[in-house]
Order: structure tokens, then C-alpha cells, then sequence
């Protein structure tokens, strides 16, 4: 293994040694080959929570979307992890609540790579059926988490690939296939009928002040097209319409942000995160580079715009798991009123009773922060003053839903 290095960055300096892993926390990593010559990669840090064995607190699996888009660096460094993009510890770091696992999926995103192009995963159910195997070899591997309540949390496109995930291996562990202690999932701005949100962005920017009745009328015609297409399952055609769409709304608006109409630049700094996983790469003696996944996002194309609302319904009416889903008031991309379309539309065995709920509003230090309904498995959480990525915009927010969903409690 590699011996002790110094990082200098931003004017911050860390210590990490190979053997141990990128600063001062307890960590494991390592790859995962889940169909030959495809490889995943797997980054997990052990909970710094008061407590007298990691095993005590849950395991929650971190998704990130894109397609392409590395949870081992935009969720750990950009959101949730211990260390933030200027390398600073970060507060709100998931891991003194819970153990936190990473993993750069689907193959060919972050560190994960495939040594043949056409080793790439091409639908939701490829993807699932990888990680199924490579829960199975982590779950071999560190074997104390196999009775540890598990949970995985997403984001974006993240939600649309963790919920065929979750069904799958709902599954699996029925038909003993896998052993683990799998509790829930959790969708976060996740891109779960993208019509659905297509066909609100036009409402939405009007409401905000973002275009005048005529912007209106033209992105309604675009988001028309996406609809059409989609409604005949010509994917590939909704895809293009779709970034049509996209185009024109950036165009109308002078630019709006997709992921905070407050922002007037994305939040996470992509290329202080080149700078950082480089680094990691050294610290965690990893022969392959990383990359964003462009390549990835491209043979997705044909499955991006296919809804996965069914797949959401088959586990709230075939399972117990928890599913619970939260969006930001300032997504543009996965907005609020798409969301709450495509759960009306949902067709599962508490759906009456869950619309009869009363919405309750939660404070969190005597400032509203945002408002939850739930029955039973099933909850939505809305969040104020966030967009996209809630737990980077409010993570006072985010720790409110994730104690909530697991019945655990910060320390």
C-alpha cells in the first residue's frame, strides 16, 4: 500500500495514508467485478456516531443520478460526506449519523469502469441486477452489516435506478439470495416520470416569474413533443425533444439554473472535485482514473425518459419497505408540482388513505423548514429553501427526514 502522503489544497492540508484511506475517518473501499470484465467501485465510511460499534447505527447506501454522475464524489464531497470540496470537514456529514456507502454506479461512472465499451449497462434492470451482485460480494466481505438495518438513499436519476434496485433485491433476499437487513427506500428529486415533470416545467416558470405568457406558450409546445413521444414509447425521439426542451427553457428564461432557479451557477464546483478525486485515486492506490460517465449517460439514452411509476407501485403493494420521497421547493429539473403528478397517479393499496392524511409543517430550530404526510410505508417530505440537492441547500432539513425514516436519532 501506498505510504503516508501530504495533500495540499486550497491552502488546507490533510493527512491520508493508503492503508487507511482519504483523512481521518475509518473506511473500507474496493471494487467489485459484477459481470466479467465490468467492474464497480465502493467506498464506505464507518459512523464517528457515540456509539460502541459501528454496526449500532444503520448502513445507508448512497445513489447518485446522472446517469453518470460519481457518488464518490459528487455525494461525498459535494453533499454528504465527511469532507467537503475545499477538503473542510463538514458539519452536517452524514457519517456521524449512520455508516455511509458509496458507490459509483452504474459501470464506467467514477472509479466503477468496464474494459469493453460494450460492457456497458443499457437499461434500469442491467443496472439493477449488478448491484444486486455487488451487494451480495460487499455483504461477503464485511459480513457484521448483514444484519444492520440498510436503507438507500437517492438522488435524481439515482431514485429512478434505486427503486428497481430496491424491488430487486426485495426479491432476492425473499428467495435467499442474498442475506441483508434491507428497510427502505428513499427518492430524492428523483427523476421517476420524467413527463410528468416535463409537462410541469411550463406552470412552474410562469408561477415564478421566470417567463411571460408567451415563454409560456413556446415551452408548452416543446413539452407537447416530449409528451407525444413518450405516450407512443418512442424514447429515443422523447430524449431529443427533451433536451429541445431544455434548450429553449434556457434560451427563454436568459439561463435559469435547472437544479436551484435561485442559483445563478451550479453549487458543487466540478472542477475542484478533478483536483480532489485525483488525489483520492493516489491515497487510495486505485489504478484506474475517474471520470463523470459520459459514456454511460449516452447508452442510457434509449431507457432515460421511461417512467419507473409501476415499479414504485409493485413495491409499496408487494413490500414492506419504506418508501419515502422528498423534493426541493427550487428544483427545476425534478420540480415539486411533477412529483406530486406522478404520485396522485400512482395506483397502490393505501393510496386513499394516505391522500386523507393531514400534511403537518416541521421546525426545525423555530424556522419552518419544510412539511411531511405519511401512512404507513409511504411519506413525501416537502423541503423549502432547496433545490435539487437537498442535502447541500438543507441538510437541517435533510437530518430531519433521515432520523424520520430510519427512527434514529443523531448523536
Amino acid at each position: 500500500m501506498l505510504s503516508e502522503i501530504t495533500i495540499m489544497f486550497l491552502f488546507k492540508t490533510i493527512i491520508v495514508t493508503g492503508d487507511q484511506g482519504f483523512g481521518p475517518y475509518l473506511q473500507d473501499w474496493g471494487f467489485v467485478e459484477v459481470r466479467d470484465r465490468a467492474h464497480m467501485f465502493w467506498w464506505l465510511f464507518h459512523t464517528t456516531a457515540n456509539v460502541s460499534k459501528s454496526t449500532d447505527r444503520p448502513l445507508i447506501i448512497w445513489l447518485q443520478g446522472g446517469p453518470g454522475a460519481s457518488s464518490t464524489a459528487y455525494g461525498n464531497f459535494g453533499e454528504i460526506g465527511p469532507l467537503d470540496t475545499d477538503l473542510n470537514y463538514r458539519n452536517s456529514t452524514w457519517i456521524r449519523f449512520a455508516n455511509l456507502l458509496f458507490v459509483d454506479n452504474p459501470v464506467g461512472t467514477g472509479f466503477s469502469y468496464v474494459e469493453n465499451g460494450d460492457l456497458y449497462t443499457r437499461t434500469n434492470t442491467e443496472i439493477a441486477q449488478d448491484f444486486l451482485f455487488f451487494l451480495i460480494k460487499f455483504f461477503e466481505k464485511l459480513p457484521q452489516y448483514q444484519q444492520v438495518p440498510t436503507y438507500i438513499f437517492s438522488e435524481s436519476y439515482g431514485g429512478k435506478m434505486a427503486v428497481e434496485i430496491a424491488l430487486v433485491l426485495a426479491k432476492a433476499k425473499e428467495n435467499r439470495k442474498i442475506k441483508l437487513n434491507f428497510k427502505g427506500v428513499v427518492l430524492g428529486d428523483s427523476w421517476i416520470s420524467p413527463v410528468d415533470f416535463v409537462m410541469t416545467w411550463p406552470k412552474y416558470l410562469l408561477n415564478l416569474g421566470f417567463v411571460d405568457n408567451d415563454g409560456y406558450e413556446d415551452i408548452m409546445e416543446a413539452a407537447l413533443k416530449v409528451e407525444k413521444s413518450i405516450r407512443h414509447e418512442n424514447y429515443t425521439e422523447a430524449f431529443i425533444n427533451w433536451r429541445q426542451t431544455q434548450n429553449l427553457i434556457e434560451s427563454v428564461t436568459g439561463g435559469v439554473d435547472f437544479y436551484n432557479v435561485l442559483n445563478i451557477e451550479h453549487q458543487i464546483n466540478r472542477t475542484k472535485l478533478f483536483v480532489i478525486m485525483d488525489k483520492v485515486k493516489i491515497a487510495l492506490n486505485l489504478s484506474v482514473k475517474w471520470n463523470e460517465g459520459s459514456s454511460v449517460f449516452s447508452k442510457l439514452s434509449e431507457d432515460f425518459m421511461k417512467p419507473v411509476t409501476h415499479i414504485v407501485e409493485e413495491i409499496l403493494n408487494t413490500t414492506h419497505l419504506k418508501v419515502a420521497v422528498y423534493n426541493g421547493q427550487l428544483d427545476l429539473i425534478v420540480d415539486t408540482p411533477g412529483t406530486l403528478k406522478w404520485i396522485r397517479n400512482l395506483n397502490y393499496k393505501d393510496k386513499n388513505k394516505w391522500e386523507k392524511t393531514t400534511r403537518s409543517s416541521f421546525f426545525i430550530n423555530k424556522r419552518l423548514e419544510g412539511y411531511v404526510k405519511k401512512y404507513e410505508n409511504f411519506s413525501f417530505y416537502w423541503i423549502n429553501r432547496a433545490g435539487h440537492m437537498v442535502p447541500l441547500d438543507n441538510p437541517a432539513a435533510m437530518r430531519y427526514i433521515l432520523e424520520d425514516v430510519t427512527d434514529h436519532f443523531q448523536t
